[in-house]
């Protein structure tokens, strides 16, 4: 049997074989791309890399390697796609987003829609980022801002993307797939539900408690001490705290934020009841032109694969060599196809950087549907 140092050795040298040899494939590799780059051929040639990993795996004489050394190429061909995408971008050859660079956001005459009604957390988000003058209005649904910015009747809609503690609003994400609507900035506020009562009412009164569903999940610890209460979703804590206002019963209450309270005269029966005193909420500025700050730190993009092994781990490996963080992803399903998923990511980044659009060109190539939520 042979010394482990000996061994050892062995294998240092058969590395540096490998490693000549990678170097030595790049370089062909480049070559593959300026020939690419000169005919107008795409990167990507699914039928040709299929071919070639059965073809290597044939190369093996034990069994028990084939597989592995079919995920060995398969790595060296996505480091070789990913070197001619780089060239590519580097002969100016990028991929055109269609979004148009501004040095700020004109907003200072423009109309900005909010879903719910006044006193919703989508207003508070709304006058923290754009101001208390703002011009503005609300309408009852998400899908109804939505549509208001990509009909022009507004300029910018404030949708919410995600809680802190209750998680993503799934239907956002979806509306931004279905219209052509694009994120232009973000607004995070800390949420503070409080418990509201018609003046004059009192916690034992109550029977019936209204809020959003998120709210209500936000504020799941403090409704478990009071499990005899029935709890009714409703569309937005403003438009709750507008139901019981309406209704006038002293045994309804609402979770909403002591604005609300405010503007509705209502009566605050329990000060923050959402279980994480770090709760907050993250809003988007939507807009219907494709627009993007020249300063934009973030990239949100949507994307769409093919049902099989190891596609959404090849579509995260541009991110890595591109060496961009990627700060989230999310999956939806899609609509029609059963346990398929639509993907959403987050990275660090600009529209304008060699990176982005040295990974954005390679999803792309690599997705069967991909798109640009913005740029902000």
């Amino acid at each position: 049997m042979k010394e482990l140092s000996r061994i050892r050795e062995e294998i240092d040298g058969i590395d540096s074989q490998i490693a000549a040899l990678y170097e030595a494939r790049m370089q062909l590799t480049a070559e593959v791309a300026e020939y690419k780059l000169s005919v107008g051929k795409p990167v990507l040639d699914k039928a040709r890399e299929k071919e070639k990993l059965e073809k290597v795996k044939g190369l093996v004489q034990a069994e028990e390697n084939r597989y592995g050394v079919g995920e060995l190429f398969e790595q060296i061909m996505a480091l070789s796609r990913r070197r001619q995408y780089q060239m590519m971008i580097q002969h100016g050859q990028g991929n055109d987003m269609g979004f148009a660079q501004v040095d700020s956001l004109p907003f200072s005459t423009n109309k900005v829609v909010y879903q719910g009604t006044e006193g919703a957390y989508s207003q508070i988000a709304m006058k923290a980022y754009f101001g208390e003058a703002i011009d503005s209005y609300h309408v009852e649904t998400w899908r109804d801002a939505m549509e208001a910015i990509s009909s022009g009747q507004a300029d910018y809609a404030v949708l919410p993307i995600e809680n802190s503690s209750a998680g993503i609003v799934g239907e956002n994400f979806d509306l931004l797939v279905e219209y052509d609507n694009c994120i232009v900035a973000e607004q995070t506020i800390k949420v503070e539900h409080a418990l509201l009562g018609l003046p004059g009412s009192s916690i034992s009164d109550i029977t019936h408690v209204y809020s959003h569903p998120q709210a209500l999940m936000q504020s799941v610890d403090f409704l478990d001490m009071h499990k005899d209460w029935k709890q009714k979703k409703i569309e937005n804590t403003a438009m709750a705290a507008k139901k019981i206002v309406e209704d006038g019963q002293k045994c309804q209450a609402a979770i909403a934020s002591t604005v609300t309270a405010d503007i509705y005269g209502l009566e605050i029966l329990q000060n923050n009841i959402n279980y994480s005193d770090e709760n907050s909420t993250r809003f988007i500025i939507v807009s219907g032109k494709k627009i993007c700050l020249q300063e934009a730190k973030k990239v949100s993009i949507c994307f769409e694969i093919s049902h099989e092994s190891g596609s959404l781990y090849h579509m995260l490996s541009h991110f890595i060599f591109n060496n961009l963080n990627m700060v989230k992803i999310e999956s939806r399903p899609i609509k029609d196809k059963s346990f398929e998923y639509r993907f959403f990511v987050d990275m660090e980044g600009n529209l304008g950087d060699g990176a982005v659009q040295n990974a954005l060109k390679g999803l792309q190539e690599g997705a069967l549907y991909l798109k640009v939520l913005g740029n902000y």
